[in-house]
Formats: structure tokens, sequence, C-alpha cells
């Protein structure tokens, strides 16, 4: 099922506009998620919103949006005066420019959306703008509103739809200058970049994102059925790190170490094989990501497995 619509409203290049809806292209709920616990009863902690002063709980109907102006001194905005300064990309994303890819530094982006035609009308006009942008090689900037704040937007054209990515405003992004002014001003040889690009070129590859694994998750879901096995968890070596004196010959390692191929990684060992009253306590957790994975291939519903 796909997911709810975070925005509906529409899409205008001058006078062409059509329907679209904005759906989030990323999810976090596959990671694994912890509830915090009260150590001494082994149940869930909640968090409940109370007044500062009195420690009295507050309802959700009783609570108001206030701009701390002076320390301990509000203003209370409610509702209705902010949605009187709704701006018209509440509801449109009006396109204002085009630019070059290569012209957005990528510190200003933030995250990617879906978007595409809501409802059976407006593909056309949706068509228009898509191939639009595609054949210039262009990327559309826009404004949307999200979460009561106008963002900027950027959007491509990917398969039949748009992608827009929002972007920070320049107040968001933190200059370089106060990080790099430390920076020692080294002169690198010409023999040094030789070989890092020997290295680099040894490790050239394409960029698919298939091949990168979780290993924090893949780490947690292996903790987490350790000790559900009860099995005791103990400390790790913390990884031991190279004190580099030489870099010229640091580099030259790294080359002959990179020309050698890596072996292959020796098979787990297999669990041992849990008694009946051990197989609902031990059964092992896959994690959201792996469990969603396995879902999609079991029989559709109503299939009836037989009985042993």
């Amino acid at each position: 099922m796909a997911p709810h619509a975070n925005w509906k409203g529409f899409l205008r290049l001058s006078l062409v506009t059509c329907p679209v809806a904005l759906f989030p292209a990323t999810s976090e709920s596959e990671k694994i998620a912890f509830n915090q616990l009260n150590r001494s009863t082994g149940r869930r902690v909640k968090y409940l919103k109370v007044d500062a002063d009195t420690g009295e709980g507050v309802s959700s109907e009783d609570i108001v949006k206030g701009y701390e102006f002076e320390k301990g001194q509000y203003i209370e905005v409610s509702k209705a005066e902010l949605e009187e300064i709704a701006l018209e990309s509440t509801r449109t994303i009006e396109i204002d420019e085009f630019v070059d890819r290569s012209d957005i530094d990528p510190r200003y982006l933030i995250r990617p959306y879906y978007l595409r035609p809501d409802g059976k009308v407006g593909h056309e006009a949706f068509a228009v703008i898509r191939e639009t942008i595609r054949e210039m090689e262009k990327v559309a900037i826009g404004r949307v509103v999200l979460t009561n704040r106008e963002h900027i937007i950027a959007l491509e054209p990917l398969d039949k739809g748009l992608v827009g990515t929002l972007l920070r405003y320049p107040y968001e992004v933190r200059s370089e200058q106060e990080y790099f002014d430390e920076i020692q001003g080294v002169k690198v040889t010409k023999d040094m970049l030789d070989l890092a690009k020997h290295i680099v070129n040894q490790k050239g590859g394409r960029f698919d994102p298939e091949k990168f694994e979780d290993h924090y998750e893949s780490a947690l879901v292996d903790l987490i059925n350790q000790k559900r096995a009860g099995k005791t968890i103990g400390p790790k070596e913390p990884p031991k790190g190279e004190n580099v004196v030489d870099l010229m010959e640091a580099l030259r390692r790294s080359v002959g170490q990179e020309a050698t191929p890596a072996r292959a990684a020796k098979p787990a060992k297999k669990s041992k094989k849990a008694g009946p009253s051990q197989k609902e306590m031990l059964m092992p957790i896959t994690g959201k990501k792996q469990a969603k994975e396995l879902a999609a291939k079991k029989p559709a519903a109503g299939t009836r497995s037989k009985s042993a």
C-alpha cells in the first residue's frame, strides 16, 4: 500500500497547472526502534506534558504556541493567526526558475519526495512540465509549505514522475571558514598524489546502493537474538589505530594491500537447534527491513498450509 501523501496541491509553470501529490521518498520505519523502560519494573515509560511551574498535566487543547522574546516572557500565537499568514505555496508549487544541477551546493539538500499527478486529471499538463525539465536538462526551483513552514524545493524528472528535494535557506548553512581556518596548508608532492590516485583507480566502481549493508542494524539484530537466547554479552576490544610515521611508506603499503585480492569470508557457524520448548523463545528476530522482504514472499492470505 502506498504511503499517505504529505501534501496535496497544484504544480504550476506559468499558465500550465496540474493537481499533484507529494510523498516521502525515504523511510526510517524499517530500522529497529527501542522503547524506554523503567529499570525496576520493566514497564514502558510515558511522557506527560506538564506545566513548568505547577507540575500539573496539560491537555492538548489547552496548549498554544508561544514565542519567547525575553526570559520567561512569551507572545502567544493562535492557529487562526498562523492561517492568516498562509502563503500561496501552501496549496501551489510555483516554479520560479530553472538552474543547472551542478549549481546546487550539496549542503543545501535536505530530503527527497516523490511528486505525481493527484487523481485522473492533469496527467497531460504534468507530462509537459516533466518533459520540459528533462529536455532542458535543468532543475526546476519552486516553493512549498510543509509542516507550516515554506521550503525551497528542487524538482527533477525520475521515470514517469518527479523527485522534489527540499533545500535549506542560506541562514541554515554554517560557513566552512570557522571549521577550516586551522587546517594547515600542506604541500602534497606529485609522488604522493600518484600513489593515492593508483589506490583510487584500484577501488574504482559504480555507485550501487544495493551493495551497502547497514552493519549497525545487523549488529542490533544479532545482539537482541543473543540476549533472547540467554547469552552473556561481553565488551569487544576497540579497533587499534596505526601510528603513521612515514606517509609515503603507508601509501606504498596501501597500494600493495589493494593489489592483493581479499580472502573469502568464512561461512557463519550454524546455531544449535532449539528444543521444542525453546522454539518460541529462541525464534530469531529478523529486523523490520528483513521482515518486510520476507512478508512480500509469503503466499497470499487465504492459502492454508497443510497441518502436520
